[in-house]
């Protein structure tokens, strides 16, 4: 019994020291060349076994005739970009075939998922100013990368980890769709990235860099003052920020500022439910939670089950 009580307790501790703070800031996997009949369910499959997401940069073509594989994709809480349509060299193309691979590749995956594309990686990685253009005109960020894998180069994968271990905060990293080394490689990935608090997270389609998924801090809530607040504050302030990610959960921490009689009201996104609380007294109805002070302070956590919905939820405060 001993044994099992200390094999249960290390086992714990090294949960505990797995699971990546992300003081050290956020990373992008990024995976080109995609769906891939023969690959891409593997990946997602590792990818979400590993807690992580990332943005699948898909050919057009591929997505048109692999439409279930860019629904998993997005099902799975990744990033879906536009990488062309038949992925040539397309600063050696004119204006109108350069428009026509791009605009081809956004109607097709917004066919497929309900929204076009945002994020848009060149071929090869050459761009010039007809192509940003006409990337500007298509509302398109253009995504190149910060450190290549090789893994289209070959690369084994000890070398591919050996790759990703020079990602610093704000940067992405190139690999792509359909190589066993590449899927192979990411729990060694994940475990580096964790090791410098480091997190796996969305490419921002303001700056191209890597920032918390979803948005960074998420939103923050200032409601209209209330007249009968007995804290005699007059309004207060939620802000929601992330946690740690799994597979089929994640956790949010809210911060309250104002008042320290805050009542907070957070909106679940169908069909997520709310699994664990902490720091704050809570009940729950329906889709909506309720917290409120508890004599812990003025932040309280909370963990989601996504059943495959990653949107965070919407918080709004009150004074209590």
């Amino acid at each position: 019994m001993l044994v099992a009580i200390l094999t249960a307790a290390l086992c714990a501790v090294a949960g505990a020291a797995s699971a990546a703070s992300c003081s050290a800031g956020y990373v992008g996997l990024t995976y080109d060349d995609g769906p891939n009949p023969s690959n891409t369910t593997t990946l997602l499959n590792t990818l979400r076994a590993n807690g992580v997401r990332a943005t699948f940069f898909n050919i057009g073509q591929n997505a048109q005739n692999n439409p279930s594989l860019v629904r998993a994709e997005r099902d799975a809480g990744m990033w879906i970009g536009n990488h062309s349509w038949t992925h040539p060299h397309l600063t050696q193309l004119g204006s109108a075939q350069i428009q026509s691979e791009l605009q081809q590749t956004q109607q097709a995956i917004q066919q497929i998922t309900g929204t076009a594309p945002k994020l848009f990686r060149p071929p090869y990685g050459e761009t010039n100013s007809t192509l940003k253009s006409i990337e500007q005109q298509l509302g398109l960020r253009e995504i190149i990368w910060d450190v290549d894998s090789q893994d289209w180069n070959g690369a084994s994968t000890a070398q591919i980890v050996q790759a990703a271990g020079r990602l610093q905060n704000g940067q992405t990293i190139l690999m792509h769709d359909g190589y066993a080394t590449t899927v192979a490689a990411i729990p060694q990935i994940v475990a580096n990235l964790n090791s410098r608090n480091l997190c796996a997270g969305m490419i921002s389609t303001s700056t191209g860099r890597a920032v918390a998924p979803d948005g960074g801090t998420g939103p923050t809530t200032q409601p209209s003052p209330s007249p009968s607040s007995p804290g005699g504050g007059g309004s207060c302030t939620a802000t929601i920020s992330p946690g740690q990610q799994w597979s089929d959960r994640f956790n949010l921490t809210v911060t309250v500022s104002g008042t320290s009689t805050w009542v907070v009201t957070v909106t679940l996104q169908n069909p997520q439910r709310i699994i664990n609380t902490w720091s704050a007294s809570t009940s729950i109805s329906g889709n909506v939670m309720t917290a409120r002070p508890n004599g812990s302070g003025n932040a309280f956590g909370f963990t989601v089950q996504h059943n495959g919905n990653w949107t965070w939820p919407s918080v709004s405060c009150r004074v209590g």
